[in-house]
């Protein structure tokens, strides 16, 4: 791992091969790692890693196959102390906050928002537009849609085991559809599905799929209503 100090940020070090845009701008003590591709006007502040490698341990079933650098769109901001790995993908004008960390093979859609201290898992997909608040846990395996929104705490599993299985096991994240919104301090198990413009209250744990526009509540979450019309994205665009 060789870098250099680079004179266009205060503790800025880089290796040889990273590709800057134009107009980016760095705060101070961030690192960039090899393969790492940033695009123009981006903000890269205090403190922030960008194309780390995972270390891995010998009982992980992550892939172990080469990664390629990190590439972060157009007007992309990384916020303080995030940590981005190398083999993600962020889109045009997304905003990582504070502290959060996005695995390697992560895709983070145009627009998105992930926030403070959250963690986006290997290979999970962040559509355009989604909102992730402060402290959610996004596991391994997990498909968010665009305009979804996740409210801060919320938790995802992938492992009904809880590690005590075979390496042909198969880890179920969540699949969150297209604008669902996902309260406070959820729980959602592995493999479940929130169908499109459904709603999950806060602190609900979700055992099972729920439906297009249901509302759900309670634990086990149960259905109690649907979303009204005037409830819809596309009434509040």
């Amino acid at each position: 791992m060789s870098l250099r100090a680079d004179p266009r940020g205060p503790g800025l070090h880089l290796a040889e091969d990273v590709v800057i845009g134009e107009r980016v701008a760095f705060g101070a003590g961030v690192t960039i790692h090899a393969g790492t591709v940033i695009g123009g006007d981006c903000v890269i502040e205090d403190g922030v890693v960008l194309g780390k490698r995972p270390r891995l341990a010998p009982h992980s079933n992550a892939s172990r196959d080469e990664l390629t650098g990190l590439v972060l769109g157009t007007a992309v901001t990384v916020c303080a102390g995030a940590v981005v790995f190398a083999g993600a993908i962020v889109e045009d004008g997304a905003i990582l906050g504070d502290q959060c960390s996005v695995r390697e093979r992560a895709k983070i859609g145009a627009g998105a928002v992930i926030g403070r201290g959250s963690v986006v898992d290997p290979g999970v997909s962040v559509g355009a537009r989604a909102r992730v608040q402060t402290n959610v846990y996004l596991t391994a395996g997990s498909l968010i849609e665009q305009d979804v929104f996740v409210g801060p705490g919320v938790v995802t599993t992938n492992d009904n085991t809880m590690a005590r299985h075979a390496k042909s096991y198969e880890l179920r994240g969540a699949t969150l559809r297209r604008a669902c919104r996902i309260g406070g301090g959820a729980v959602l198990v592995p493999g479940v599905e929130v169908g499109e413009e459904a709603y999950v209250a806060a602190g609900a744990v979700v055992t099972s799929d729920v439906p297009a526009r249901a509302v759900v509540m309670g634990v086990p979450a149960r259905v109690v209503r649907s979303v009204e019309d005037e409830e819809l994205l596309e009434h509040w665009r």
